[in-house]
């Protein structure tokens, strides 16, 4: 009688997982906990400019907007390079991941712009 109930309840458990799983992703939500992925995501939610001289290393390379949505979205923060408690505007040092490994961002983030002053390519 007792394992009857936990198969039930195992069974149940489970559909659920799967429903509130699918469910999350069409919501499109994020769990942004970690210091790395609360950092990238107040620089994601800002207006973007890009400086003068990282407008010209995206058009002598193959950087463009996507492959900074990208490094935005799956980098890591060097916060030994960053300068997070900077006034008025805390600037980040942000690495790209897998394919965009050599690529690494300089941003000055204020409070509701975030400037891409460099960009550093390996």
């Amino acid at each position: 009688m007792l394992l009857k109930r936990i198969g039930y309840f195992l069974i149940g458990a489970t559909i659920s997982s799967i429903g509130v799983y699918f469910f999350w992703q069409k919501k499109n939500a994020t769990f942004d906990y970690g210091m790395d992925a609360r950092t990238l995501k107040t620089i994601r939610i800002r207006d973007r400019m890009y400086s003068n001289e990282a407008k010209k290393v995206m058009q002598k390379s193959e950087i463009d907007t996507v492959k900074i949505d990208k490094i935005l979205n799956f980098g890591d923060v060097d916060f030994g390079k960053s300068n997070p408690r900077q006034k008025p505007c805390a600037e980040y040092y942000v690495t790209g991941k897998k394919e965009l490994k050599n690529v690494s961002l300089y941003i000055s983030r204020c409070d509701s712009i975030a400037t891409i002053q460099k960009i550093m390519i390996q």
